[in-house]
């Protein structure tokens, strides 16, 4: 990674770093059933026909390597610090060093110094004009945004049974669904304001601490889980992986919102491929292989998944706590108020997810009444964009709307969640 050698560290992209097994992967499901039905009639033919994309097997050897590569920058920051100080004075210290510009000849640790002046340096590629189109996009797209990030994105991903592996050897079951949706909530929200990265923002300091997070997390599962699968699942939370989730929140969330009705210009779909390559940056995945494009997005998508075994008996606890979160939940105080909102993202699952996923995580059919409500949802959009989407300042109050309207369930979730804990 050439940033990596920047700022000290030698690595060779193409060997494993802490990995026993050498790399000798082949793309392994592209002729299994969950694979095929995905991509030549389920949500995966969507995407080729959107891209106009014709995959091909020599882009499987460009990306493979990152399934047993991980963010080296990161990982040695842990070691010096949660790993090694009590957590008070390691948090201290990464405040200390995220809120102040570094420079190379900055007093602060080498592991520290070298993640912040990556983080720090603005690639030349970086456009803040574009990335702020993409901004604009998500705010306008106010709860519809939640809707899909929750009912598609989040359950439709609990069906790459090896994905979620990192969840399930770090007891996410345990903790419950509650602290971990409001966690992904503000981090979302944050980093899709506009100019919501710049240096010490709130935004940035949630990369900071998410980046850090991952590498905890990997370094836990490597001293700990002696049954972690390397062939299989590669390095806990590894680069592939990264891409995939990255992926989630730009291709497969574009494309959610346009099955509930919503209309995407091209600006707009540029500005989020954008503004998620530079979010992926920050979380330490290398730039270079960061979809730029719904082209390059689904050609990445495509050979990640010939590795991605189906769901399993673990996806289906996972998408069970997803479902159960509703219930569990307190922001309304009546169960009745609960079990509603159960079903109505019960329905939206069904509406947005392939009929196989549905089977393969048993999300129960929703009641005939609460089986229009995606129907609702995308005749709303239809009324609301020939309102808004006339001239300038009407699509201006569209953004504000769909901004409120997030800011009030982060606001929700942030007072009814369990207070932070350390890991």
């Amino acid at each position: 990674m050439r940033y990596y050698r920047k700022y000290g560290l030698e690595i060779d992209e193409e060997i494993p770093v802490n990995n026993p097994l050498p790399i000798n992967m082949q793309p392994k499901f592209n002729n299994a059933p969950h694979f095929k039905n995905y991509w030549e009639s389920g949500s995966g033919k969507e995407l080729l026909t959107w891209a106009k994309v014709k995959p091909k097997e020599v882009n499987f050897y460009k990306y493979h390597h990152l399934y047993h590569q991980v963010d080296e920058l990161g990982d040695q920051v842990v070691k010096d610090t949660y790993l090694k100080l009590p957590y008070s004075e390691a948090s201290s210290l990464i405040n200390q060093f995220s809120t102040t510009k570094l420079t190379p000849e900055s007093n602060a640790p080498e592991s520290l110094r070298n993640l912040f002046l990556q983080m720090q340096e603005v690639p030349d590629w970086f456009d803040a004009e574009i990335a702020n189109r993409g901004a604009r996009f998500s705010m306008r797209t106010g709860n519809n945004a939640l809707i899909v990030l929750r009912d598609f994105t989040l359950m439709g991903g609990y069906d790459f049974a090896y994905l979620n592996k990192p969840l399930i050897f770090t007891g996410a079951l345990k903790k419950g669904a509650v602290k971990r949706l409001k966690d992904t909530l503000e981090f979302w929200i944050n980093v899709t304001r506009e100019n919501a990265l710049d240096h010490n923002s709130t935004a940035y300091q949630l990369a900071v601490r998410t980046r850090l997070m991952h590498s905890y997390a990997r370094l836990k599962i490597k001293e700990k889980a002696k049954d972690w699968d390397y062939q299989k699942w590669g390095e806990p939370i590894n680069s592939w992986d990264m891409i995939a989730t990255n992926l989630g929140f730009s291709l497969i969330f574009l494309q959610g919102i346009k099955r509930l009705g919503i209309k995407i210009s091209e600006q707009e779909e540029e500005g989020v491929f954008h503004l998620w390559k530079y979010i992926g940056y920050l979380l330490g995945i290398p730039a270079e292989y960061l979809a730029n494009n719904r082209q390059e997005a689904v050609e990445q998508f495509y050979w990640w998944t010939t590795i991605q075994d189906e769901g399993d008996a673990d996806s289906v606890q996972l998408a069970a706590s997803l479902l159960e979160e509703n219930l569990e939940n307190t922001i309304y105080k009546y169960n009745f108020q609960r079990k509603m909102l159960h079903n109505l993202h019960q329905s939206t699952n069904w509406f947005l997810l392939d009929q196989e996923i549905i089977k393969r995580l048993q999300i129960a059919k929703p009641s005939k009444a609460f089986s229009y409500f995606p129907k609702a949802i995308v005749k709303a959009n239809h009324v609301f964009q020939k309102i808004y989407l006339t001239s300038p300042d009407r699509y201006e109050k569209l953004v504000n709307i769909g901004s409120m309207q997030q800011m009030k369930v982060l606001k929700d979730y942030i007072k009814h969640s369990p207070k932070d804990f350390h890991y």
